[in-house]
């Protein structure tokens, strides 16, 4: 028997415009940290060139090249299942939580080689450099550390919306759920596209 759910489209605006508004929220948090960010770079500028030597340059381009290629993929995914192939679907979403988690590892070893140097809040490299220096370094671990976090509830939210979808709890007609999650995900993206030049293209 075709149940009234599968005869009548669904309307999710309410949903949709509930995830614009909390990323609206989003939005304006990053956006005091970035000010913060583009105050003390005002104010310390040498500082601020000389801090941003020490990021590798070819990993925070590998680890951009990662996050657009997962976005694309999250896309696909769901123009995958608004088609009706789940399948298709479900593995794009894999493919979305399988770049996410290179990302985060990758981030970690550039994490792990300041740690190493002596570069972490406290630490002795730190604690040697100008005022200057310790407040790049500090906004470098606060925003990647918070842009990491952003990542990692991300991955979560996929891998909910990849058991849903084998569930056929989500389907053709009942998108919302995965395409809010995208809409999260192409957020995290975002921020990490303005994340990049801040402290790796300032040298």
């Amino acid at each position: 028997m075709t149940t009234k759910r599968n005869e009548e489209p669904i309307d999710y605006t309410g949903k949709k415009i509930g995830m614009w508004f909390f990323l609206f929220t989003e939005l304006l948090f990053f956006g005091g940290v970035f000010l913060l960010y583009s105050i003390y770079r005002y104010k310390f500028p040498a500082d601020f060139h000389s801090g941003a030597r020490e990021e590798n340059l070819v990993l925070g381009s590998v680890n951009t090249a990662v996050l657009l290629t997962s976005s694309l993929f999250m896309a696909l995914a769901v123009r995958a299942l608004r088609r009706g192939r789940s399948r298709l679907s479900i593995a794009f979403q894999g493919a979305t939580i399988s770049l996410g988690m290179v990302f985060l590892v990758i981030k970690g070893f550039e994490w792990g080689a300041k740690i190493a140097k002596g570069i972490y809040p406290n630490g002795p490299a730190l604690l040697r450099m100008s005022n200057g220096g310790i407040l790049f370094f500090g906004l470098y671990y606060t925003m990647t550390g918070l842009h990491a976090l952003h990542v990692a509830i991300g991955l979560v939210l996929i891998s909910f919306m990849v058991h849903d979808t084998r569930r056929r709890v989500i389907d053709e007609k009942n998108f919302a759920r995965l395409e809010n999650t995208g809409l999260y995900w192409h957020f995290v993206d975002i921020v990490w596209i303005y994340l990049f030049p801040l402290f790796y293209l300032i040298t």
